[in-house]
């Protein structure tokens, strides 16, 4: 069976959600060591949050592109990624959803979230037909995020360059059984109803 196009795919508990980024070693380091972001990581800056492993791994690229080296799981509460949907905004105009893109643009530029939609991957990087969800944050949400949402942060670098060998390798099942265990993300249709096309 097909999946559906716009589904939230992840990591989860009843009350928390891992999802992932990667920074270069002087910032990732630290906050795996510590369970937060160090000092020199700017709140004021938008950061983008991603459910999927495989999504992030396409983006990183295994934890290989400059300023990316160091790849981090982070465990965050449902209710702080939930308030972050609620309070996003779509990346971009969506005829339909949006009166015009005079009134996308004032909720863009008011919103502490915004929502991107991009093809997930297979394990070999490949777009696949459904998407994967990109949340970025900012302002507030950037803040909770930070100080209030996170339960625990995990470098998990030597997890992607294991998968990757694997996947280099040419043993795709191999890879397959090491990646994270993601399934459909709970979250009512109200919740995302203002970011779907």
């Amino acid at each position: 069976m097909a999946e559906p196009k716009y589904q939230i795919r992840a990591r989860h508990t009843d009350s928390t959600i891992t999802v992932y980024q990667a920074y270069a070693p002087e910032i990732g380091l630290p906050t795996a060591r510590h369970g937060r972001f160090p000092a020199t990581w700017r709140r004021e800056r938008m950061t983008w949050i991603k459910p999927s492993f495989l999504w992030m791994m396409y983006r990183c690229g295994w934890g290989t592109k400059e300023g990316q080296e160091t790849v981090l799981a982070v465990e965050i509460s449902r209710e702080g990624f939930e308030w972050a949907l609620r309070n996003a905004c779509l990346s971009h105009y969506e005829h339909g959803l949006h009166a015009d893109r005079a009134e996308w643009k004032r909720r863009l530029k008011q919103a502490p979230a915004r929502v991107q939609w991009d093809p997930e991957r297979d394990l070999r990087l490949r777009p696949l037909a459904h998407r994967s969800l990109q949340l970025g944050l900012a302002g507030e949400a950037a803040r909770l995020y930070a100080d209030e949402w996170i339960v625990s942060i995990t470098d998990i670098t030597s997890l992607a360059r294991t998968v990757h060998a694997q996947v280099r390798g040419g043993d795709l099942d191999a890879a397959q059984q090491l990646l994270p265990r993601e399934r459909v993300y709970p979250v009512g249709e109200e919740t995302l109803a203002h970011l779907l096309r």
